[in-house]
This record gives structure tokens, sequence and C-alpha cells, in this order.
């Protein structure tokens, strides 16, 4: 399929919207009143600071909605507005957040059934309206959508399309991508959709074992077992991995993307040498500003003393577990919650370690002069984050 040629065909149809409405300052305040927080401006205005009797609360100086998230939240509430009776679907969650998607299904908002990992578009009807959430969606669920004849309603963070044009430049070049993501992540199969041939690689580990290949140092019916699920149909490592470009999911950490990148780099110059690298390796900077900026955010505030750290956000938001692994690498007591229920009462937290499963702890915060840190995923709203804060102060009063 012919990529390209679809989505400019797609752009181009009356029945395809990624611009809004135009309805901005209708709904401007129904999102103030579901989203944001006096309570956290004016902790940002005294330098991100707040002192409750025994607690010092520390927030990162970046930190929850960034102006993708916000856009494609925006543009949801304006489909509603602009289609008040019709049928409205999303395909997966709009952003990794349970209270926004809370919102949305009050709004009377549909959510693509999934079972087993598969969509069921068979409810969606001709005319019907979709939206497609900021992480995207693939290239499969648009041409069927577009062939029902819905009408579309394209959120996609323009980060994520930086993304989706590197891998077609990848294929344009006869290049296979190499896409630092998790494989089941909704942004990694988007991404992967546009690709020619790729492979998905979750972290360092899986990128040294495609390097030794390329060096030829692995096993052929081994590695093509091990990828067998996050890689092109008919991936041939013996031939594909001649010619690679990096590419990534916006939400990976920043760092552990950049080496990827330098491994591969080094890898085919020791290959194929320096007059032949160019023949044989791309990379393109795809990192999102945002989630660099909430990393390098995280990094600041760990550097700081801290009792413990609160990490806010879905417990399926990428971006929110990278912020929770930069605390647990700097040895500090770290928790992460998706909602401000999660806290209390009586002195404990419901959180999700990272890597397991959700736990009770009893007793949460100890006894004296208490600092504590806070953030939160690209996808939380400042609303959130205060009644977390809340929820702290009441734990501090009792």
């Amino acid at each position: 399929m012919d990529t390209r040629a679809f989505k400019r065909s797609l752009h181009h149809s009356e029945r395809y919207n990624r611009r809004g409405f135009g309805l901005g300052e209708q709904v401007a305040v129904n999102l103030e009143e579901a989203y944001q927080s006096e309570l956290i401006a004016t902790i940002r205005e005294n330098g991100y600071e707040l002192r409750h009797g025994r607690l010092t609360v520390r927030l990162a100086e970046a930190f929850g909605f960034c102006w993708g998230v916000e856009r494609a939240v925006a543009m949801a509430y304006e489909t509603r507005r602009h289609y008040p009776s019709e049928r409205i679907w999303i395909t997966n969650e709009i952003i990794h957040n349970p209270s926004v998607n809370a919102h949305l299904r009050d709004m009377n908002v549909l959510f693509i059934r999934v079972e087993e990992g598969v969509k069921d578009f068979s409810e969606v009807g001709v005319g019907d309206v979709v939206i497609l959430p900021a992480f995207g969606a693939t290239v499969q669920e648009m041409q069927l959508l577009n062939e029902r004849g819905c009408h579309i309603v394209d959120t996609t963070c323009p980060w994520v399309s930086k993304v989706w044009n590197t891998v077609e430049k990848h294929k344009k070049h006869a290049f296979s991508s190499i896409i630092h993501g998790k494989v089941k992540h909704e942004e990694t199969l988007a991404t992967s959709s546009f690709a020619g041939t790729y492979l998905v690689v979750l972290g360092l580990d899986e990128a040294q074992m495609v390097c030794d290949y390329i060096l030829g140092k692995g096993d052929r019916e081994a590695f093509i077992s091990h990828f067998a699920k996050a890689s092109s149909p008919g991936f041939d490592p013996d031939l594909d991995l001649a010619r690679v470009g990096v590419a990534n999911q916006t939400t990976m950490l920043k760092s552990e993307t950049e080496e990827i990148g330098r491994m591969f780099e080094r890898t085919m110059l020791q290959r194929y040498g320096p007059a032949e690298l160019n023949d044989h390796f791309l990379a393109f900077n795809t990192i999102c500003d945002a989630t660099q900026e909430r990393q390098d955010a995280m990094f600041s505030l760990v550097d700081e003393p801290l009792d413990l750290m609160v990490v806010i956000g879905g417990y399926n938001s990428s971006n929110t577990t990278h912020l929770q692994e930069i605390a647990i690498s700097r040895g500090i007591r770290s928790f992460h919650i998706d909602t401000p229920e999660r806290i209390g009462p009586g002195n404990r937290i419901e959180h999700m370690p990272l890597g397991g499963n959700l736990e009770m702890v009893t007793p949460f915060l100890p006894e004296g002069p208490l600092r504590v840190g806070i953030t939160s995923g690209a996808s939380t709203p400042d609303r959130v984050v205060e009644d977390v804060i809340r929820h702290l102060m009441q734990l501090c009063d009792d």
C-alpha cells in the first residue's frame, strides 16, 4: 500500500478534519473547569514549592499536559459540540489518563471495544464520527473508517506525525526502520503501519542483540523467534539489517533513544567503514520536545533532597512510566498512582511498582518534616495534581 498517497487522499476528503472546528472559545470554559487548577498556578508562581505544616511539596518545573495533549482533548470537546446528536467514537483512549477519558464518556463519546487486543469496529456505521487519539491510528484503521464513510477527526500529535514521516523516508530509500518503542503500544503500532520493513526494540538489551547480529554474532533462528511479534512480515535479518534507520515512540526515555542511535551508528561504522556509513545508516531526531522537557525537569528534581516521590499518570502511559524510572534510578522511594483516590485514608497508598502489580503500602508517609517531590505525565491535568497534593496535606494534618 502506498501510505503517502493514501494520506494525501484522506487529507483532501470532506469527511476528514485535523484542524478542529473553530470552537475553541466555546469549549475553553469547560476545559478550564475540568482540568486547570488555581492551586497549581500559585505553586508555579512560588518557585514550584508549597509548604503546609510539616509537608513541603516540590513540583517538577515541567509536568502535566503538553501542547499535543491539550490540542487532542480540545478537539474532542469541539467534536462533541459540532456534532451534538451524531454517534461519536474514539478508536482508543484519547490520551492515557482515566479522568480525561471518563469525562468524554460522560459526554456520550463511545470507545471502540477491544477484545484480546483486537479492536472491534463492527458497531461503527456510515456517517458516524470517529476521533483518532493523540497517539494516532494505524493506516489500516484509517482506511477502514474512510471506506465505511465515517467522518474522521484526527487529533494525532504532530510529533507522532513527524515520526511517521521519518519511517516513510526510511521506506523510500529502502532502509529498514528500527523503532525504539513498546511493540503493543498504540503509537508504535501506528508508526510501524507506515513503515516498510521494520523491527521494534524495547530497550538497550534488544538493541544490542540486533547490533550483535549485524556483526555476525547472533543465531538466525533464535533472532527470528525473539522478534517474531516485533517485526514486519517476512523480516529477514540477513537481508533487512544491511540498511537501517532509527526512529522512536515519542514517549520513550530520551537518553535511551539517543544511546540506541549511537549503538547502531557505531555498529554500521564497524561493519561497513566510514566511507559507506551513510549508505547503511540513517538517523533523524524524533524525540518529542515535551517528553524531553519533562524528563529533564525530573532529573533536576531528583537531584534535590527528597524523602519520597509521587509520579501521577495512567498506568498505561509510557511517558509517565519513564518518569518513574528516573526516580528509581536515583534510589528515591517512589510511588506511581493514576488517580488521587489511591492515597489514604489511614496513611496508606495503593500504587503500581515499576513492572509490577498494584499493591497497598501502609504506612505511606513517615513521621516528622517531609519533602515530597511530585511530577505527572503529559496526559495528566493540573486538577488531578492538585487533588493529589490535597490528599497529602490531609494525611499530614491527621
